[in-house]
């Protein structure tokens, strides 16, 4: 754009050139891709990058991981490489999976101790208003709890 503007301004190419660290090449593909001046086309980034090799195994990952869901990124890296061989660093998989519509889960933490009146009641309504229920549910099988440790998540019916 700023070479735009100083074409505009009645420079020369060469200067243009040597302020905008640009060659003469890139210049005459600015100045072709801007018919009349309008600097509209070269807002546009046109470059798409390179497809993923892991695009072709979607289908094939994405079903090996709703039968075996991993549960760190190193696992699914791990999984990934031994279904199709492609090595990649654990950024890359988590961006690959995110364009699968995978994500990533995070762990709650368990409540400390509760030393107010105020804090208990409240606990002891929710145990009884909501959890309760739930877990009658669950018994009679008409809801599933599942329970999640740090070393693995289980699925537990009761």
């Amino acid at each position: 754009m700023e070479s735009l503007y100083l074409k505009s301004q009645g420079l020369q190419h060469q200067k243009i050139c040597s302020l905008c660290n640009i060659t003469e090449a890139t210049l005459a593909t600015y100045l072709k891709s801007s018919p009349n001046g309008r600097i509209d086309r070269l807002k546009v980034l046109g470059y798409k990058g390179q497809p993923s090799k892991l695009s072709e195994h979607v289908s094939s990952i994405e079903q090996y991981f709703k039968e075996h869901p991993p549960k760190t990124t190193d696992e699914a890296q791990a999984a990934i490489e031994q279904l199709t061989g492609i090595k990649r660093c654990p950024t890359q998989i988590r961006e690959f999976m995110k364009r699968c519509g995978l994500k990533c889960r995070k762990i709650g933490h368990t409540p400390g101790k509760v030393t107010t009146d105020d804090k208990i009641s409240e606990q002891q309504e929710f145990k009884e208003q909501q959890l309760d229920p739930r877990y009658e549910e669950a018994k009679s099988r008409k809801r599933v709890i599942f329970f999640v440790s740090f070393r693995q998540a289980c699925m537990k019916n009761r």
